[in-house]
Protein backbone atom coordinates (compact mmCIF):
# COMPACT_ATOMS: atom_id res chain seq x y z
CA UNK A 1 0.00 0.00 0.00
CA UNK A 2 1.46 3.28 -1.31
CA UNK A 3 0.41 5.22 2.14
CA UNK A 4 2.22 2.83 4.17
CA UNK A 5 5.39 2.74 2.49
CA UNK A 6 8.18 4.85 3.73
CA UNK A 7 9.22 7.75 2.14
CA UNK A 8 6.80 7.68 -0.43
CA UNK A 9 5.93 11.02 -2.49
CA UNK A 10 7.77 12.98 0.46
CA UNK A 11 7.43 16.59 0.78
CA UNK A 12 10.71 18.14 1.52
CA UNK A 13 8.70 19.67 4.69
CA UNK A 14 7.66 16.23 5.35
CA UNK A 15 11.82 15.07 4.81
CA UNK A 16 12.45 18.30 7.26
CA UNK A 17 10.29 17.53 9.56
CA UNK A 18 11.60 13.56 9.36
CA UNK A 19 15.30 14.52 9.79
CA UNK A 20 14.02 16.23 12.73
CA UNK A 21 13.00 13.18 14.32
CA UNK A 22 16.04 11.09 13.38
CA UNK A 23 18.16 13.53 15.40
CA UNK A 24 15.83 13.97 18.57
CA UNK A 25 14.15 11.17 21.07
CA UNK A 26 10.84 9.64 20.24
CA UNK A 27 7.52 11.72 20.29
CA UNK A 28 5.73 11.00 23.83
CA UNK A 29 2.08 11.83 24.30
CA UNK A 30 2.58 15.15 25.95
CA UNK A 31 3.89 15.70 22.99
CA UNK A 32 1.35 14.56 20.58
CA UNK A 33 -1.65 16.58 22.46
CA UNK A 34 0.39 19.62 21.87
CA UNK A 35 0.53 18.77 18.36
CA UNK A 36 -3.02 18.40 17.90
CA UNK A 37 -3.82 21.05 20.11
CA UNK A 38 -1.38 23.44 17.99
CA UNK A 39 -3.12 22.00 14.65
CA UNK A 40 -6.60 22.58 15.62
CA UNK A 41 -6.29 26.25 17.25
CA UNK A 42 -4.78 27.02 13.65
CA UNK A 43 -8.11 25.68 11.48
CA UNK A 44 -10.47 26.88 14.24
CA UNK A 45 -8.50 30.78 13.88
CA UNK A 46 -8.96 30.00 9.93
CA UNK A 47 -12.37 29.68 10.69
CA UNK A 48 -13.70 32.02 13.03
CA UNK A 49 -11.52 34.46 10.81
CA UNK A 50 -13.39 34.02 8.12
CA UNK A 51 -16.88 33.73 10.75
CA UNK A 52 -16.38 37.15 12.55
CA UNK A 53 -15.41 38.86 8.96
CA UNK A 54 -19.02 37.49 7.58
CA UNK A 55 -20.74 39.17 10.07
CA UNK A 56 -18.16 42.72 10.00
CA UNK A 57 -16.90 43.04 6.22
CA UNK A 58 -18.44 40.81 3.85
CA UNK A 59 -22.00 42.01 3.77
CA UNK A 60 -20.85 45.71 3.02
CA UNK A 61 -17.48 44.79 0.80
CA UNK A 62 -18.82 42.12 -1.10
CA UNK A 63 -22.38 42.08 -0.54
CA UNK A 64 -23.22 46.09 -0.52
CA UNK A 65 -25.63 45.99 -3.18
CA UNK A 66 -27.78 44.41 -0.89
CA UNK A 67 -29.65 45.63 2.55
CA UNK A 68 -27.83 44.68 5.63
CA UNK A 69 -29.77 41.72 6.56
CA UNK A 70 -29.85 40.30 2.99
CA UNK A 71 -26.37 41.32 3.01
CA UNK A 72 -25.42 39.08 6.02
CA UNK A 73 -27.44 36.07 5.19
CA UNK A 74 -25.93 36.14 1.77
CA UNK A 75 -22.58 35.97 3.24
CA UNK A 76 -23.85 33.31 5.95
CA UNK A 77 -24.87 31.80 2.22
CA UNK A 78 -21.46 31.40 1.25
CA UNK A 79 -20.00 30.84 4.62
CA UNK A 80 -22.17 27.30 4.80
CA UNK A 81 -20.49 26.34 1.13
CA UNK A 82 -17.17 25.03 3.46
CA UNK A 83 -19.16 22.96 4.95
CA UNK A 84 -20.87 21.44 1.84
CA UNK A 85 -17.17 20.90 0.66
CA UNK A 86 -16.08 19.01 3.72
CA UNK A 87 -17.54 15.66 2.45
CA UNK A 88 -16.17 16.15 -0.85
CA UNK A 89 -12.48 16.95 0.48
CA UNK A 90 -12.70 13.83 2.36
CA UNK A 91 -13.48 11.73 -0.68
CA UNK A 92 -10.73 13.62 -2.13
CA UNK A 93 -8.11 13.78 0.16
CA UNK A 94 -8.55 9.58 1.56
CA UNK A 95 -7.61 9.39 -2.17
CA UNK A 96 -4.29 11.02 -1.42
CA UNK A 97 -3.17 9.58 1.56
CA UNK A 98 -4.42 5.78 0.29
CA UNK A 99 -1.75 6.28 -2.57
CA UNK A 100 0.88 9.05 -1.22
CA UNK A 101 0.94 9.11 2.64
CA UNK A 102 -0.63 10.99 5.21
CA UNK A 103 2.33 13.84 4.98
CA UNK A 104 1.91 14.67 1.49
CA UNK A 105 -2.15 14.45 2.44
CA UNK A 106 -1.38 17.01 4.98
CA UNK A 107 0.93 19.31 3.43
CA UNK A 108 -1.35 19.77 0.18
CA UNK A 109 -4.49 20.59 2.44
CA UNK A 110 -2.55 22.66 4.84
CA UNK A 111 -1.32 24.77 1.76
CA UNK A 112 -4.11 24.71 0.24
CA UNK A 113 -5.87 26.35 3.22
CA UNK A 114 -3.25 28.69 3.90
CA UNK A 115 -3.92 30.06 0.29
CA UNK A 116 -7.24 30.11 0.11
CA UNK A 117 -7.26 31.70 3.61
CA UNK A 118 -4.35 34.58 2.81
CA UNK A 119 -6.10 34.98 -0.49
CA UNK A 120 -8.94 36.42 0.71
CA UNK A 121 -7.14 39.48 2.31
CA UNK A 122 -6.78 40.39 -1.50
CA UNK A 123 -10.40 40.22 -2.24
CA UNK A 124 -11.42 43.35 -4.39
CA UNK A 125 -15.01 44.79 -3.39
CA UNK A 126 -18.25 44.30 -5.34
CA UNK A 127 -17.73 48.15 -5.71
CA UNK A 128 -14.41 47.48 -7.68
CA UNK A 129 -15.36 44.04 -9.53
CA UNK A 130 -19.10 43.14 -9.36
CA UNK A 131 -20.12 39.98 -8.90
CA UNK A 132 -17.05 38.65 -9.83
CA UNK A 133 -15.74 39.46 -6.43
CA UNK A 134 -18.63 36.68 -5.05
CA UNK A 135 -17.62 34.48 -7.52
CA UNK A 136 -13.70 34.77 -6.14
CA UNK A 137 -15.12 34.44 -2.29
CA UNK A 138 -16.83 31.60 -3.15
CA UNK A 139 -14.13 29.94 -4.90
CA UNK A 140 -11.76 30.56 -1.72
CA UNK A 141 -14.44 29.36 0.90
CA UNK A 142 -15.20 26.78 -1.13
CA UNK A 143 -11.35 25.92 -0.98
CA UNK A 144 -10.96 26.23 2.99
CA UNK A 145 -13.57 23.53 3.01
CA UNK A 146 -11.75 21.27 0.67
CA UNK A 147 -8.68 21.61 2.98
CA UNK A 148 -10.47 21.56 6.04
CA UNK A 149 -11.59 17.62 5.19
CA UNK A 150 -8.35 17.45 4.04
CA UNK A 151 -6.62 18.46 7.33
CA UNK A 152 -8.22 15.16 9.03
CA UNK A 153 -4.36 13.68 10.13
CA UNK A 154 -5.56 11.12 12.93
CA UNK A 155 -3.91 12.45 15.35
CA UNK A 156 -6.96 12.56 17.70
CA UNK A 157 -7.49 9.12 16.80
CA UNK A 158 -3.77 8.49 17.79
CA UNK A 159 -4.48 9.90 21.60
CA UNK A 160 -7.69 8.21 22.06
CA UNK A 161 -6.06 4.67 20.83
CA UNK A 162 -3.58 5.07 23.24
CA UNK A 163 -5.54 6.62 26.41
CA UNK A 164 -5.47 4.89 29.26
CA UNK A 165 -9.36 3.19 30.23
CA UNK A 166 -10.14 5.92 32.59
CA UNK A 167 -8.94 8.73 31.03
CA UNK A 168 -10.59 8.58 27.95
CA UNK A 169 -12.66 11.65 28.17
CA UNK A 170 -9.18 13.35 29.37
CA UNK A 171 -7.42 12.70 26.34
CA UNK A 172 -10.87 13.29 23.96
CA UNK A 173 -11.19 16.93 25.11
CA UNK A 174 -7.81 18.04 24.04
CA UNK A 175 -8.24 18.40 20.54
CA UNK A 176 -11.42 20.54 21.28
CA UNK A 177 -9.13 23.06 23.06
CA UNK A 178 -8.44 24.60 19.54
CA UNK A 179 -12.04 25.75 19.16
CA UNK A 180 -12.02 28.44 21.85
CA UNK A 181 -8.15 29.19 21.81
CA UNK A 182 -8.78 30.03 18.07
CA UNK A 183 -12.01 31.88 18.67
CA UNK A 184 -10.33 34.18 21.67
CA UNK A 185 -7.33 34.84 19.30
CA UNK A 186 -9.38 35.60 16.20
CA UNK A 187 -11.93 37.87 18.04
CA UNK A 188 -9.47 39.67 19.96
CA UNK A 189 -7.77 40.54 16.93
CA UNK A 190 -10.78 41.76 15.39
CA UNK A 191 -11.82 43.84 18.69
CA UNK A 192 -8.01 45.61 18.17
CA UNK A 193 -8.49 46.05 14.28
CA UNK A 194 -12.10 47.70 15.00
CA UNK A 195 -11.13 50.18 17.72
CA UNK A 196 -7.84 51.43 16.71
CA UNK A 197 -9.18 52.44 13.32
CA UNK A 198 -11.69 54.43 11.83
CA UNK A 199 -14.85 52.57 10.21
CA UNK A 200 -13.33 53.77 6.57
CA UNK A 201 -9.40 51.97 7.50
CA UNK A 202 -10.88 49.04 8.70
CA UNK A 203 -13.23 48.06 5.89
CA UNK A 204 -10.64 49.48 3.16
CA UNK A 205 -8.00 47.55 4.51
CA UNK A 206 -7.92 46.88 8.30
CA UNK A 207 -9.86 43.80 8.11
CA UNK A 208 -7.38 42.10 5.72
CA UNK A 209 -4.74 42.20 8.60
CA UNK A 210 -5.93 38.38 10.36
CA UNK A 211 -6.41 36.22 7.05
CA UNK A 212 -2.41 37.29 6.64
CA UNK A 213 -2.25 36.16 10.53
CA UNK A 214 -3.46 33.06 9.71
CA UNK A 215 -1.80 31.95 6.84
CA UNK A 216 1.61 32.18 9.04
CA UNK A 217 -0.23 30.26 11.66
CA UNK A 218 -0.80 27.40 9.32
CA UNK A 219 2.66 27.20 8.42
CA UNK A 220 3.54 26.72 12.06
CA UNK A 221 1.05 24.84 12.48
CA UNK A 222 1.94 22.59 9.18
CA UNK A 223 5.55 21.91 10.41
CA UNK A 224 4.31 20.91 13.81
CA UNK A 225 1.70 17.97 12.84
CA UNK A 226 4.67 17.08 10.09
CA UNK A 227 6.87 15.85 13.13
CA UNK A 228 4.58 13.99 15.07
CA UNK A 229 2.93 12.39 11.46
CA UNK A 230 6.38 10.91 10.27
CA UNK A 231 7.59 9.33 13.57
CA UNK A 232 8.48 5.97 13.29
CA UNK A 233 5.63 5.42 16.64
CA UNK A 234 2.69 7.13 14.30
CA UNK A 235 4.39 4.94 11.19
CA UNK A 236 4.19 1.89 13.35
CA UNK A 237 0.36 2.40 14.24
CA UNK A 238 -0.19 3.18 10.71
CA UNK A 239 1.02 0.21 9.55
CA UNK A 240 -0.93 -2.03 12.12
CA UNK A 241 -3.91 -1.27 10.47
CA UNK A 242 -5.80 0.70 13.38
CA UNK A 243 -5.44 3.82 11.56
CA UNK A 244 -5.79 2.99 7.58
CA UNK A 245 -7.45 5.06 5.25
CA UNK A 246 -10.31 2.71 4.00
CA UNK A 247 -12.54 4.14 1.17
CA UNK A 248 -15.46 5.78 1.34
CA UNK A 249 -17.35 2.76 -0.33
CA UNK A 250 -16.11 0.25 1.94
CA UNK A 251 -16.52 2.56 4.86
CA UNK A 252 -20.18 3.15 4.31
CA UNK A 253 -20.95 -0.27 3.09
CA UNK A 254 -20.10 -1.67 6.43
CA UNK A 255 -20.23 0.92 8.81
CA UNK A 256 -22.84 3.00 7.88
CA UNK A 257 -25.11 2.63 10.73
CA UNK A 258 -22.76 4.03 12.87
CA UNK A 259 -21.94 7.26 11.00
CA UNK A 260 -25.22 8.33 10.50
CA UNK A 261 -25.51 7.79 14.33
CA UNK A 262 -21.86 9.54 14.80
CA UNK A 263 -23.05 12.25 12.90
CA UNK A 264 -26.39 13.06 14.64
CA UNK A 265 -25.07 12.26 18.40
CA UNK A 266 -23.11 15.67 18.37
CA UNK A 267 -25.56 17.69 16.94
CA UNK A 268 -27.20 19.40 19.77
CA UNK A 269 -22.89 21.02 20.34
CA UNK A 270 -22.75 21.82 17.10
CA UNK A 271 -25.63 23.57 16.74
CA UNK A 272 -24.65 25.75 19.88
CA UNK A 273 -21.59 26.27 18.49
CA UNK A 274 -22.68 29.34 16.11
CA UNK A 275 -25.49 30.11 17.69
CA UNK A 276 -22.94 31.39 20.46
CA UNK A 277 -20.08 32.45 18.36
CA UNK A 278 -21.24 33.46 14.56
CA UNK A 279 -25.09 33.99 14.59
CA UNK A 280 -25.14 36.14 18.26
CA UNK A 281 -22.59 38.56 16.53
CA UNK A 282 -24.56 39.28 13.51
CA UNK A 283 -27.64 39.68 15.46
CA UNK A 284 -26.29 42.85 18.10
CA UNK A 285 -24.40 44.22 14.82
CA UNK A 286 -27.52 44.29 13.10
CA UNK A 287 -30.38 45.20 15.79
CA UNK A 288 -28.76 46.90 18.44
CA UNK A 289 -26.79 50.09 18.83
CA UNK A 290 -23.60 48.28 20.55
CA UNK A 291 -20.44 48.62 19.15
CA UNK A 292 -19.25 45.60 17.99
CA UNK A 293 -15.70 45.97 19.67
CA UNK A 294 -17.90 45.50 22.87
CA UNK A 295 -19.50 41.91 21.56
CA UNK A 296 -16.11 40.71 20.63
CA UNK A 297 -14.81 41.50 24.26
CA UNK A 298 -18.07 39.71 25.44
CA UNK A 299 -17.14 36.82 23.16
CA UNK A 300 -13.35 36.87 24.25
CA UNK A 301 -14.42 36.73 27.86
CA UNK A 302 -17.47 33.95 26.88
CA UNK A 303 -14.92 31.71 25.04
CA UNK A 304 -12.42 31.82 28.09
CA UNK A 305 -15.04 30.12 30.14
CA UNK A 306 -15.79 27.78 27.45
CA UNK A 307 -12.42 26.96 27.60
CA UNK A 308 -12.18 26.07 31.17
CA UNK A 309 -15.37 24.03 30.56
CA UNK A 310 -14.07 22.23 27.80
CA UNK A 311 -11.55 21.00 30.27
CA UNK A 312 -13.97 20.22 32.92
CA UNK A 313 -15.41 17.86 30.27
CA UNK A 314 -12.48 15.69 30.45
CA UNK A 315 -13.04 15.13 34.18
CA UNK A 316 -16.88 14.62 33.98
CA UNK A 317 -16.67 12.27 30.90
CA UNK A 318 -14.18 9.99 32.88
CA UNK A 319 -16.35 10.15 35.96
CA UNK A 320 -19.63 9.41 34.62
CA UNK A 321 -19.04 8.58 31.07
CA UNK A 322 -19.22 10.11 27.79
CA UNK A 323 -22.26 9.08 26.77
CA UNK A 324 -24.11 10.53 30.14
CA UNK A 325 -22.22 13.66 29.72
CA UNK A 326 -23.91 14.30 26.22
CA UNK A 327 -27.28 13.41 27.08
CA UNK A 328 -27.22 15.29 29.66
CA UNK A 329 -25.97 18.33 28.42
CA UNK A 330 -27.90 18.11 25.34
CA UNK A 331 -30.94 17.92 27.84
CA UNK A 332 -29.48 21.48 29.19
CA UNK A 333 -29.54 22.54 25.60
CA UNK A 334 -32.62 21.86 24.92
CA UNK A 335 -33.87 23.93 28.23
CA UNK A 336 -31.40 26.65 27.29
CA UNK A 337 -32.77 27.04 23.20
CA UNK A 338 -36.45 28.15 24.89
CA UNK A 339 -34.89 30.96 26.76
CA UNK A 340 -31.63 32.11 25.41
CA UNK A 341 -32.99 33.86 22.92
CA UNK A 342 -34.81 36.20 25.39
CA UNK A 343 -31.48 37.56 27.01
CA UNK A 344 -29.56 38.23 23.66
CA UNK A 345 -32.52 40.62 23.15
CA UNK A 346 -32.56 41.70 26.55
CA UNK A 347 -29.52 44.70 26.58
CA UNK A 348 -25.93 44.19 27.20
CA UNK A 349 -26.33 42.03 30.88
CA UNK A 350 -28.43 39.97 28.82
CA UNK A 351 -26.23 39.44 25.84
CA UNK A 352 -23.32 38.62 28.61
CA UNK A 353 -25.60 35.65 30.25
CA UNK A 354 -26.58 34.44 26.91
CA UNK A 355 -22.77 34.24 26.05
CA UNK A 356 -21.50 33.12 29.20
CA UNK A 357 -23.93 30.56 29.76
CA UNK A 358 -24.06 29.23 26.07
CA UNK A 359 -20.24 28.78 26.45
CA UNK A 360 -20.55 26.94 29.35
CA UNK A 361 -22.83 24.44 27.90
CA UNK A 362 -21.06 24.43 24.91
CA UNK A 363 -17.17 23.71 26.43
CA UNK A 364 -19.23 20.83 28.45
CA UNK A 365 -20.73 19.22 25.59
CA UNK A 366 -18.27 20.17 22.61
CA UNK A 367 -15.34 18.53 24.93
CA UNK A 368 -17.01 15.23 24.44
CA UNK A 369 -18.45 15.68 20.70
CA UNK A 370 -15.84 14.15 18.96
CA UNK A 371 -15.79 10.32 18.18
CA UNK A 372 -18.32 9.34 20.94
CA UNK A 373 -19.86 6.62 18.98
CA UNK A 374 -15.50 6.12 17.07
CA UNK A 375 -14.61 2.63 19.11
CA UNK A 376 -18.35 1.26 17.84
CA UNK A 377 -16.20 1.38 14.16
CA UNK A 378 -14.38 -1.30 12.75
CA UNK A 379 -10.66 -1.00 13.15
CA UNK A 380 -10.06 -1.23 9.50
CA UNK A 381 -12.76 1.66 8.82
CA UNK A 382 -12.13 4.08 12.57
CA UNK A 383 -10.19 6.40 10.47
CA UNK A 384 -12.21 7.30 7.72
CA UNK A 385 -15.41 6.92 9.43
CA UNK A 386 -14.29 9.04 11.98
CA UNK A 387 -13.07 11.77 9.54
CA UNK A 388 -17.46 11.45 7.91
CA UNK A 389 -18.76 11.61 10.76
CA UNK A 390 -17.38 14.92 11.29
CA UNK A 391 -18.08 16.31 8.31
CA UNK A 392 -21.66 15.50 8.12
CA UNK A 393 -22.32 16.52 11.69
CA UNK A 394 -20.54 20.33 10.84
CA UNK A 395 -22.46 20.06 8.31
CA UNK A 396 -26.02 19.14 9.50
CA UNK A 397 -25.41 20.86 13.20
CA UNK A 398 -23.35 23.72 12.61
CA UNK A 399 -23.10 24.44 8.58
CA UNK A 400 -26.41 26.01 7.91
CA UNK A 401 -27.18 27.45 11.51
CA UNK A 402 -26.03 31.31 11.35
CA UNK A 403 -28.23 31.72 8.26
CA UNK A 404 -30.90 29.49 9.58
CA UNK A 405 -31.15 31.59 12.82
CA UNK A 406 -31.13 34.98 11.15
CA UNK A 407 -33.99 33.99 8.91
CA UNK A 408 -36.11 32.89 11.20
CA UNK A 409 -35.21 36.15 13.10
CA UNK A 410 -35.58 38.64 10.83
CA UNK A 411 -39.19 36.47 9.68
CA UNK A 412 -40.66 35.49 12.98
CA UNK A 413 -38.70 37.43 15.50
CA UNK A 414 -35.75 36.13 18.18
CA UNK A 415 -37.38 33.67 20.08
CA UNK A 416 -38.27 31.95 16.87
CA UNK A 417 -33.92 30.84 16.33
CA UNK A 418 -34.38 28.73 19.68
CA UNK A 419 -36.13 26.30 16.78
CA UNK A 420 -32.73 25.52 15.61
CA UNK A 421 -31.15 24.55 18.66
CA UNK A 422 -33.82 22.70 20.09
CA UNK A 423 -33.86 20.52 16.78
CA UNK A 424 -30.02 19.71 17.31
CA UNK A 425 -30.63 18.75 21.01
CA UNK A 426 -33.47 16.29 20.17
CA UNK A 427 -31.16 14.89 17.46
CA UNK A 428 -28.54 14.22 19.75
CA UNK A 429 -31.02 12.45 22.13
CA UNK A 430 -32.17 10.52 19.62
CA UNK A 431 -28.62 9.74 18.57
CA UNK A 432 -27.57 8.06 21.56
CA UNK A 433 -30.27 6.53 22.40
CA UNK A 434 -30.11 4.49 18.89
CA UNK A 435 -26.70 4.17 19.32
CA UNK A 436 -27.38 2.53 23.13
CA UNK A 437 -29.59 -0.19 21.10
CA UNK A 438 -27.24 -0.65 18.30
CA UNK A 439 -24.53 -1.44 21.10
CA UNK A 440 -27.14 -4.34 22.75
CA UNK A 441 -27.71 -5.78 19.75
CA UNK A 442 -23.81 -6.37 18.30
Amino acid sequence: MAASSTHVGETSAEQDARNVNDSHRAVDAGEIAIGVIIGRTSEFFDFFVYAIASVLVFPSVIFSFADPVTGTLLSFAVFALAFVARPFGTVLFSAVDRNYGRGVRLTIALMLLGVSTVAVAFLPSYDQVGWLAIAILIIFRIGQGLALAGAWDGLASLLALNAPQHKRGWYAMMPQLGAPIGLIVASALFAYLSSALSAQDFLEWGWRYPFFVAFAINVVALFSRLRIVVTPEYTNLFKSGELIPSTIRETLANDWRNVVIGAFAPLASFALFHMVTVFPLSYVFLYTEDPPVDFLLIEVGSACVGLVAVILSGFLADRFGRRWLLGVSAAFIGVYSVFAPLLLGAGQIGEIIYMVVGFALLGVSFGQSSGVVASNFSRLYRYTGSALTSDMAWLFGAGFAPVVALALSASFGLISSGAYLLSGAVCTLLALYFNRQLARTN
